[in-house]
């Protein structure tokens, strides 16, 4: 991650730590991180997956690409700096929420790997669960919920991830689900049952 710029600060210890927050809520703190094409259903399935575990008494929240530029990056457009200081924001943040014992699902497109795994770096080992929607482009073109692959095919959108710019897979996904072949019940039960696997929930 970027060097602080700040001087004369001190990191300050809260009273409370994650351990006790954590057993408050009967759950621990993780980031269940969805990335993928656009198109391929990051946000419905983020969304879906948090509505599964509330019904379940967790606490969850959902960090939605879209939703984060309407604010917090608001100021960031979609060069390649931009798109990595976009992810190394919401990893941080989302850092923060995990720290709070919540389980917090995002949904970005973080098409480089180097920037998925910084925010895996500021998680202990099992706390960050890669999700990779591995649904084929020419699938996620079809559906083009927002119209966006039309406006990238029309030159309106320059830089457009699987069009004109690049996706880097994970090499190493904790889950991979192919959108295209497994429908989103089945999906949602896939990763609620690696988060019981994983003594998350």
């Amino acid at each position: 991650m970027a060097e602080s710029e700040a001087t004369n600060i001190t990191w300050h210890q809260a009273t409370i730590d994650c351990t006790a927050r954590e057993q408050l809520l009967n759950q621990k703190g993780c980031i269940i991180w969805f990335t993928g094409l656009s198109g391929s259903g990051k946000s419905t399935l983020a969304n879906e997956v948090a509505s599964a575990l509330h019904q379940n008494q967790h606490l969850t929240y959902v960090l939605d690409g879209d939703n984060i530029r309407h604010g917090l990056n608001k100021n960031l457009g979609f060069s390649p700096e931009d798109r990595e200081e976009n992810i190394r924001r919401i990893g941080e943040v989302a850092n923060l929420f995990a720290d709070a014992g919540v389980i917090t699902a995002t949904a970005f497109i973080s098409p480089y790997r180097a920037d998925r795994e910084k925010v895996r770096s500021l998680l202990e080992s099992g706390r960050f669960i890669e999700v990779y929607l591995a649904c084929p482009v020419e699938e996620c073109e079809k559906r083009d919920p927002k119209g966006l692959y039309k406006k990238a095919r029309a030159g309106e959108i320059k830089g457009f991830t699987g069009i004109d710019a690049p996706y880097e897979a994970p090499e190493e996904p904790e889950i991979i689900i192919d959108t295209s072949v497994l429908n989103l019940e089945d999906s949602v039960r896939k990763i609620i049952g690696y988060l019981e696997s994983a003594d998350l929930i």
